[in-house]
């Protein structure tokens, strides 16, 4: 069930079976030669809508603009400063809290949104002091799970990499196949280092890649991942409504 595609009545009628909802989260930012600009809120979302279309629950329009500020060496990308991503996560807590929400699963798609919306939370939490009947925030991010990872190293190994990963572009390819995307790259495999902003990203990795080989990407591959996500996904968000 898409929030965005319901009416209030029917989210009345919703409230009266369950006071979870899904919400993804992702960014707006380079993925290299081949990957999407929109692809960390393309795979939260795509993950998002099979988990509805398995079973009864909500999911509430993404957010698409996450903290992508070392990505703004490359055009097309937009971020939020932490201190807006932590006051957007807060106002649409609040909001939701309003109608009767009491569970709010973040469906994340990009690392840079995990320090400042797991801040966020600890604000929401700061709030209600010892009130009984705080909100409860759960960040999943979806790459990070155990069998999502597992499936990426069996596939890919170290080209996996860490930004504009593999399994993340053929997770976007299988959501959108109209939009695959052919590029050479050199070197096959990115370099992986350190950096510091945006500056010294772009001179490290100037075709925007971190430790991947993201031509490797299928949009069969991507229906794995797809598959599997929702899976394992499903089964986190039921541990989190019942044990909070």
């Amino acid at each position: 069930m898409l929030l965005a595609l319901s009416t209030w009545q029917e989210i009345e009628a919703y409230l009266e079976r369950s006071t979870a909802i899904i919400i993804p989260i992702g960014s707006t930012e380079q993925h290299g030669p081949n990957g999407l600009i929109g692809t960390d809120s393309i795979c939260p979302t795509h993950i998002a809508a099979g988990m509805a279309e398995k079973e009864d629950m909500l999911v509430a329009p993404t957010i698409s603009y996450g903290m992508s500020q070392h990505h703004m060496a490359f055009a097309g990308s937009a971020t939020l400063s932490p201190s807006t991503l932590m006051a957007v996560v807060i106002d649409i807590v609040g909001s939701f809290r309003q109608h009767g929400f009491t569970h709010f699963y973040f469906l994340n798609g990009h690392g840079g949104n995990i320090a400042p919306v797991t801040s966020a939370f600890s604000e929401i939490y700061a709030g209600h002091g010892n009130d009984k009947t705080s909100p409860r925030c759960r960040l999943a991010n979806w790459w990070r799970d155990s069998a999502i990872a597992a499936l990426a190293k069996e596939l890919y190994g170290n080209a996996e990499g860490y930004h504009a990963t593999v399994s993340e572009v053929a997770l976007s390819y299988h959501a959108h196949p109209e939009a695959v995307k052919h590029a050479e790259m050199e070197p096959a495999v990115a370099p992986t280092d350190e950096f510091y902003d945006a500056a010294d990203f772009r001179r490290k990795f100037p075709d925007g890649r971190i430790g991947s080989s993201p031509q490797l990407a299928t949009v069969a591959d991507g229906e794995r991942f797809y598959q599997l996500a929702v899976e394992t996904l499903t089964k986190d968000f039921h541990a989190f409504v019942a044990n909070s």
